[in-house]
């Protein structure tokens, strides 16, 4: 995977189409499989903590912690693409991403959606 100023790029082409929308043209949904996802949780070590704090007294882009976030967020999708195909999916509808704090110590990422089977029209 090639990798941006920001540290993510353009996902690996996958057998699962992971989609945001309710649809795909030129597809219809043969089967619902149900709801799947992929977590993962993330804690700083200190030095970034603390280089994250000085940074934002005096303002700007935090480089390390985005490129941590992008990294997580990653793992997250590739867990559910393999949840889904080992569910039996070639894709998944309403892909959503969900973040938050876990227990001061990280941060929990989960990529969740609808995993489905399609079929060309």
């Amino acid at each position: 995977m090639g990798l941006d100023e920001y540290g993510g790029g353009q996902e690996p082409a996958s057998d699962v189409l992971v989609v945001t929308t309710n649809d795909v043209p030129g597809y219809r949904v043969q089967e619902v499989l149900g709801e799947v996802f992929g977590l993962t949780v993330r804690s700083r070590h200190l030095g970034s903590q603390i280089g994250a704090g000085l940074k934002s007294m005096i303002g700007g882009e935090l480089k390390g912690l985005t490129k941590t976030l992008v990294q997580t967020r990653n793992q997250a999708m590739e867990r559910l693409v393999a949840q889904a195909r080992a569910r039996g999916a070639n894709g998944v509808l309403m892909f959503r991403f969900d973040v938050a704090e876990a227990a001061d110590v990280g941060t929990e990422v989960c990529a969740y959606g609808t995993a489905v089977v399609l079929a060309r029209e």
